[in-house]
């Protein structure tokens, strides 16, 4: 009998569209699912909208629509970036739909009235309650002074700035981030389900530590389990109650037996995902009981590193304890970093997916770059631009799309399509080689290896171009006498690049389609011995990447805050009156004085002291170093603020002798996004007119006794 697996991602919430983490998350999961359906396994892959909570009550309000008209919005967008990116859900659901409702209330049942003694208790605390909105206020919507280091507009859980952990009623001055208004402290009943419970953590300590999940996530939550140090010196033991209750008004499920207390929203969102597959079953007319008791059924979540907790605790002792079968793996993933860069739609280091597809940039480049990046680890991974096109053009084109073009068009014309099965010793013998590591390569996509996958394929790809270079066939085509040898070299390749195909279809599957129209085989199924009989005329299956798409992607941002004076200014002294920039030997360092400014120009170039704290060669560029500045700046929490900037100063230092030492920083420039990252600024360093007979370039080193921020008038 095959397998049964039901597969999900984790919810997104449903305030935005979907963002580049999104998708890689998407795309690992996704190629997971097609190499288990190409090996006859059979898989739901399901997901849904997390649609409930305050923060989509609030935002609702604001965009002076219902929360479930905000959310129907958001999910009428989704279909875009899935089909874009070809993602293969078979059910995209929402955690407002009758089934979570329905299960959510049974399940909080299960658990209430349990068997052994209940696990669902009911306490007595205190809240912040905003007079002004009438209603009790999440942590993260009260904002004060912080009890410990006393800085200001602190969130209502934890400080910024010397990272203490305490409750709201801590703070000192509170104001409600939705009001302004002082919050007043009320007393409420709320609902708590009881992880301490001796039954809840023995199954959690054998259902984590059982080598199912990653070694380096079930490490983590084994710290849950024993006393620990919090941040602000306090100590936890083991792991505490879960309070799963919100008071009116809340955007989600209401309580049973409880008018006027909801779910919190992260009871009821993993629950979605049983709606979800419900909700799908239903459609087929098939039985959700039946399908959940299958003792056969394997049941796994692709979820990020931030969701952690939810997932491997409160989640399956939800499940075990209401009765109901437990998760068989939870697959973590890191972080998705761009050009070493956290995304930021401010600073310009995010990367919209629905920008990507709309400059026609292919999906599967995206698709092909993540997966050599992924692994079975709890890892961040890099979208590095210079990478991702090196990457797509030598593999995808270079290596593994060429070896079909440079067979195909011999064999339509001097063979009419058709292969033959006599491949010669070392024809046989590379095709042999090939489909030998059917078994490894199926191995590492099912142990989620990709990035070992994709390696091991390029290099038999390797194999195949070596086998081409040696035979030439474009050689042999120039002499008739040569008819068979070039046939039997040609279908060779023919072969090994289905093969190839077949093995690069989990992660590429609208080329393998392309391949299975022109090959005449099936490209979904996992059969690597099947020689192709003939081919239909080759149509050109992918284009390269081009440094102008790259450009065009990430573009160059708007400025972060208003520094037009000081872009007018700098225009003013170098471009108001037209300059021609020549070498005079006899001018000052080579070059003729600018034209003269008044003092109010200048002024307006806000020049500051800033200490270098780090400089690092630029991956892919001779000129380029990256320097962390310190200007003596601090955010809005008031911790302090770094800036990176990128300077052509390569040639001259090595990055470690800038360590440490101070420079001048233009600091009101406008950032600028190069392909390497965001520039915050410029510089100053001093070079002479003639490069090429006085080479050399100095950068600005204030005197010992200047101070970051110092500003140079």
């Amino acid at each position: 009998m095959p397998r049964q697996l039901f597969v999900t991602t984790a919810l997104p919430y449903a305030n935005a569209g979907f963002h580049i983490g999104h998708m890689m998350e998407y795309i690992q999961a996704d190629t997971w699912v097609r190499f288990q359906r190409m090996r006859g396994v059979k898989v739901d892959f399901v997901c849904a909208d997390d649609t409930h909570g305050a923060p989509i009550m609030i935002a609702a309000e604001k965009a002076g629509k219902t929360p479930q008209q905000f959310v129907a919005d958001i999910a009428a967008g989704r279909k875009q970036y899935l089909d874009g990116f070809h993602i293969s859900f078979d059910n995209w659901h929402s955690t407002d739909a009758p089934e979570n409702h329905e299960l959510a209330r049974q399940i909080y049942r299960d658990l209430r009235d349990n068997k052994d003694g209940s696990l669902i208790e009911t306490r007595t605390i205190e809240q912040f309650f905003d007079p002004e909105k009438n209603m009790f206020l999440p942590d993260r919507y009260i904002k004060g002074e912080c009890p410990k280091c006393h800085a200001k507009d602190q969130y209502g859980d934890n400080c910024e700035v010397c990272g203490s952990v305490y409750a709201p009623t801590d703070l000192i001055n509170p104001f409600s981030v939705l009001s302004g208004a002082r919050p007043e402290l009320k007393s409420s009943e709320h609902f708590f389900f009881k992880l301490s419970d001796p039954r809840c953590v023995a199954f959690l300590q054998e259902w984590t530590q059982d080598g199912k999940l990653q070694p380096e996530v079930a490490n983590k939550i084994k710290e849950w389990f024993s006393v620990r140090t919090n941040p602000d010196g306090s100590t936890s033991e083991g792991l505490g109650d879960w309070d799963i209750s919100r008071d009116a008004p809340y955007f989600g499920i209401e309580i049973p037996d409880a008018p006027g207390k909801y779910f919190y929203v992260w009871l009821d969102a993993p629950i979605g995902y049983l709606a979800s597959i419900k909700n799908l079953l239903t459609q087929r007319g098939q039985s959700y009981d039946d399908y959940m008791a299958n003792p056969r059924l394997e049941q796994y979540h692709f979820i990020g590193k931030d969701i952690v907790t939810f997932h491997t605790l409160f989640f399956p002792a939800c499940l075990h304890f209401s009765g109901r079968k437990t998760p068989d793996n939870v697959f973590v993933h890191g972080f998705l970093t761009v050009n070493n860069d956290k995304m930021s739609k401010s600073r310009g280091t995010g990367l919209n997916p629905l920008k990507y597809l709309s400059l026609g940039m292919n999906a599967e480049w995206l698709r092909y770059y993540l997966a050599a990046k992924l692994s079975a680890r709890n890892e961040d991974i890099d979208f590095n631009a210079d990478d991702f096109m090196a990457r797509v053009n030598s593999d995808l084109i270079g290596k593994f799309v060429n070896i079909a073009s440079r067979a195909a068009g011999f064999l339509t014309k001097r063979f009419d399509g058709k292969l033959t099965t006599e491949f010669g010793g070392m024809g046989a013998a590379i095709l042999a080689d090939i489909r030998t590591e059917s078994d490894a390569i199926a191995e590492l996509y099912n142990t989620r290896e990709f990035g070992k996958a994709t390696r091991e394929i390029m290099l038999l790809a390797d194999k195949v171009n070596a086998y081409v270079d040696q035979h030439k066939p474009w050689d042999l085509a120039k002499d008739p006498a040569n008819n068979e040898a070039l046939h039997q070299v040609c279908s060779v390749l023919i072969n090994a690049f289905a093969v190839l195909t077949r093995y690069l279809a989990p992660i590429l599957p609208s080329l393998a389609q392309s391949v299975q129209s022109f090959v005449g085989l099936p490209m979904d199924q996992w059969d690597v011995d099947t020689d192709v009989v003939a081919i239909q005329p080759y149509q050109h299956l992918m284009q390269r990447v081009t440094p102008e798409q790259l450009d065009a992607l990430f573009g160059v941002i708007e400025a972060v805050a208003p520094v037009e004076p000081a872009q007018a200014a700098i225009k003013k002294i170098v471009k108001a009156t037209p300059i021609t920039v020549s070498v005079d030997p006899n001018a000052p360092g080579g070059e003729a004085l600018a034209p003269t400014i008044g003092i109010d120009d200048f002024a307006k170039i806000d020049l500051r002291i800033a200490a270098i704290l780090n400089c690092e060669a630029v991956e892919g560029s001779t000129k380029l170093l990256r320097l962390t500045l310190d200007a003596g700046e601090k955010d809005d929490a008031g911790q302090p603020k770094t800036r990176n900037v990128f300077s052509g100063i390569a040639s001259a230092y090595k990055p470690e002798d800038l360590v440490g030492k101070l420079t001048v920083l233009v600091a009101n420039l406008a950032p600028r996004k190069m392909k390497f990252g965001v520039s915050e600024g410029m510089v100053l360093a001093a070079s002479h007119g003639d490069e090429k007979s006085n080479p050399g370039i100095y950068i600005l080193n204030p005197w010992p006794g200047a101070q970051p921020g110092m500003r140079i008038h």
